[in-house]
């Protein structure tokens, strides 16, 4: 008997000197979860990403993929993935820059004029340097931060032709101060609010207003509940595919640069989905009835330039013009 204990005992002790000294999983699997819609770009770009990732490390990388908020809203994923969850999404990298306040140039009104410009900064050293600390303040990994969901425009139920036309109206952004901010010079109300109540709001006319870009009004049926899409192109929205430390640690080095490639590379093919479905949308919501109207941006870009200053954001902002170079 006391062999027999002995003996017992030997083998645990070997087992957890095995497992200390085992390397991590073979087999990790993250859910990566959005509030958009499997037909968004984002959706199909995040099902694209999937297939090339399990085939690229031959299954020792798996993802589980979940639209419409089926994870909770953007905010509640990343705190799950914070807490260690094998949980990832996309999401403005404005939301992130509660731990690195520099992120929030990602989405500063009027700062890029073309999705390229945003790629090209998404992959500098410096963007990269933010990424970094990004982890070490938050516990949550910056795969890639190009995918491209389009410029945001002003939804009313009245028609909008400069910043004093939004005053009062009540406009549903993203919780993060660069967009509270903008909205609130732009003339508007910030309310923020999760972006799956944003139809029923509407609906009931708890927000008067709204801003997203022309795939998102489309695939949440927006042009149900709004009768003016003014093409006021405020914010380029650029989002980051992001996960947590501790699940990400749980893939090897080799696998972390295939995800991380693959990562960019789908950001791209969602990004083109984006721009090239992005007219099409307008002209399905237009053909619904919504009135979709071009506006003089010069009045809008003068009322948002002291968002700069206010966020403290002039200095992050000569560093995109530095990198590309302008």
């Amino acid at each position: 008997m006391k062999r027999t204990i002995k003996t017992l005992g030997l083998c645990a002790v070997m087992f957890g000197i095995g497992a200390i000294t085992m390397p991590a999983n073979a087999e990790t699997n993250l859910r990566i979860g959005t509030v958009l819609s499997p037909n968004d770009p984002m959706g199909q770009g995040l099902e694209k990403f999937k297939l090339d990732v399990e085939k690229a490390t031959n299954g020792d990388v798996t993802i589980e993929v979940f639209h419409n908020s089926q994870l909770g809203d953007t905010t509640e994923m990343i705190d799950q993935a914070r807490a260690g969850a094998a949980v990832g999404t996309v999401t403005d990298v404005a939301r992130l820059s509660s731990f690195v306040p520099s992120l929030a140039i990602m989405s500063a009104p009027f700062l890029f004029d073309t999705y390229e410009q945003a790629d090209k900064f998404a992959l500098s050293d410096e963007y990269l340097a933010w990424g970094e600390e990004l982890r070490e303040k938050s516990g949550l990994v910056m795969i890639a931060s190009n995918w491209y969901q389009g410029a945001r425009h002003a939804l009313t139920q009245k028609p909008i032709s400069k910043p004093a036309d939004l005053a009062g109206v009540r406009m549903r952004t993203i919780g993060a101060p660069i967009w509270i901010e903008t909205i609130r010079a732009m003339g508007a109300e910030p309310t923020p609010i999760a972006w799956g109540e944003v139809y029923s709001a509407l609906q009931l006319g708890t927000i008067d207003g709204a801003e997203a870009q022309p795939t998102a009004i489309w695939n949440a049926k927006l042009y149900e509940v709004i009768k003016n899409v003014t093409k006021t192109g405020h914010i380029q929205l650029v989002t980051a595919l992001v996960v947590g430390a501790d699940a990400w640690d749980e893939i090897s080095p080799e696998n972390q640069k295939i995800v991380r490639d693959l990562a960019v590379q789908d950001g791209r093919y969602a990004s083109n989905l984006t721009i090239e479905l992005g007219d099409k949308a307008l002209a399905d919501v237009a053909a619904n009835g919504v009135e979709v109207s071009e506006v003089d941006l010069a009045p809008f870009k003068e009322a948002v330039k002291p968002v700069y200053k206010l966020l403290d954001l002039e200095a992050e902002a000569q560093i995109v013009n530095k990198v590309l170079g302008r």
